[in-house]
């Protein structure tokens, strides 16, 4: 049986990196030598495509996620109604950017839409590292934290239809859903506790710092 190694290069040099903010899988398809390729099917939010033998899942558009944290201690979260698995399932703000929009203005548009909440501040959207989402997917995801204050979120405007609802949970409160199953779509997931764990390394330094 071949050892991936070998596999690897009946194909091409396999990239190895860690996913950062100018990836270029961003913006388009690395896996140029996976031929031919073949479009099978076509609808306004993604392809499937055959590469060379491997089947993938293709947005057309580019995609964006955006995590708002409150005052450091709380996180914005929407209420989704999804027929496919006929549940409402708490997520984070995300959805794909319209014509001529860049991801950054696609997150601040996306944000206001789902919470009501306007920052017009391109500046306060700083774009984070991002996930693999699916390993199907040759394109990468756009993802974005917002910092913003409890009145802020307080003083928010009706959100669009697609959304049930908008609500705030803290920290903790979010770590508790997340392990008795509340929240169990698996990138917010992802996104979220990446961040939080970030938080407790930083905070963990810290105090060494200040007990050394």
């Amino acid at each position: 049986m071949e050892r991936p190694s070998q596999i690897w290069k009946g194909i091409s040099d396999p990239i190895k990196m860690i996913p950062g903010i100018n990836d270029p899988r961003l913006t388009e398809p690395i896996c140029t030598s996976l031929l031919p390729v073949k479009t099978l099917h076509n609808n306004k939010w993604f392809s499937v495509r055959n590469r060379g033998g491997y089947y993938t899942i293709e947005y057309n558009q580019p995609q964006v996620m955006i995590l708002p944290i409150v005052d450091n201690k709380a996180i914005v979260m929407v209420r989704v109604y999804r027929p496919i698995i006929d549940d409402i399932t708490l997520e984070i703000p995300a959805g794909g950017t319209q014509e001529n929009e860049t991801p950054i203005e696609a997150a601040m548009r996306e944000f206001k839409e789902e919470t009501g909440i306007t920052i017009n501040d391109e500046n306060r959207f700083e774009m984070l590292p991002p996930l693999v989402h699916m390993p199907r997917s040759p394109r990468l995801l756009y993802y974005f934290q917002v910092h913003l204050s409890e009145d802020e979120f307080n003083d928010r405007a009706a959100h669009d239809n697609e959304i049930d609802s908008v609500e705030c949970f803290e920290f903790t409160d979010i770590l508790k859903k997340i392990i008795k199953g509340e929240i169990f779509i698996g990138l917010p997931i992802a996104i979220i506790t990446r961040y939080l764990l970030q938080n407790a390394v930083e905070s963990f330094h810290g105090l060494n710092d200040t007990t050394n």
